[in-house]
């Protein structure tokens, strides 16, 4: 029954509030063994809100975010990549990958999985614990809609993976105070923002959409 609830409002183009989507996670996470859904959206939409309020909803269930593979700022730096950071390729994406593989193994077992600290603009490796009897793991990032290598097999890893929608002028809003926050000139962080990676990022990401199974809008 609850597989039948969940394939007749999947799809592309179908919305949800916030409300429906926390009820549509309860749902998942019923189903028998340890079930994974996939958050994405543009940077500052509310990826880690959605997820945190589906993580507070279900009991035992874990939220692990792509952002945990993210490449050292060290090897960033000494690649000359810093500027780029967030991009697609500043990530390992294998990693993750791999991750979400052990996430789904039969039978379910204990796994470790890294958190990114925006303190201090790095992964902490083993920071979250996925024990073997969590119902529901959330993982949300910018990039599991993703169509190109390796990123395309995270869709298949999750058994549900939502976009989140969101005003554009409160995103961008989000996303500068964000940056404020964590050290930056408001003027940098808006050309950041508007013009710069995380502009681009949010094109790349926002032509993913589509292949969402639902589209969650949050204001």
């Amino acid at each position: 029954m609850v597989d039948q609830i969940a394939d007749s409002t999947a799809g592309e183009g179908h919305e949800l509030a916030a409300e429906a989507a926390v009820e549509r996670a309860r749902e998942l996470a019923a189903r028998p063994g340890r079930r994974v859904l996939g958050i994405t959206g543009a940077p500052a939409a509310g990826k880690s809100t959605l997820a945190e309020l589906v993580a507070q909803a279900v009991p035992g269930a874990v939220v692990v975010g792509m952002d945990g593979f993210h490449l050292a700022h060290s090897v960033l730096e000494a690649r000359g990549d810093v500027a780029d950071k967030g991009a697609p390729w500043t990530f390992d994406a294998e990693g993750y990958v791999a991750l979400l593989r052990r996430l789904v193994a039969e039978p379910p077992v204990a796994v470790w999985a890294p958190e990114f600290h925006r303190s201090v603009e790095d992964a902490v490796a083993g920071a979250v614990l996925v024990p073997p009897d969590c119902p529901l793991v959330v993982t949300e990032g910018n990039y599991l809609l993703l169509q190109e290598d390796p990123w395309t097999a995270v869709h298949v890893l999750c058994d549900e993976v939502w976009f989140v929608d969101v005003p554009e002028r409160l995103r961008v809003e989000r996303l500068v105070d964000r940056h404020v926050q964590f050290g930056r000139t408001r003027d940098a962080a808006l050309t950041r923002g508007t013009e710069g990676v995380d502009a681009a990022n949010a094109r790349l990401v926002a032509a993913t959409r589509g292949r969402a199974d639902v589209v969650v809008v949050l204001e």
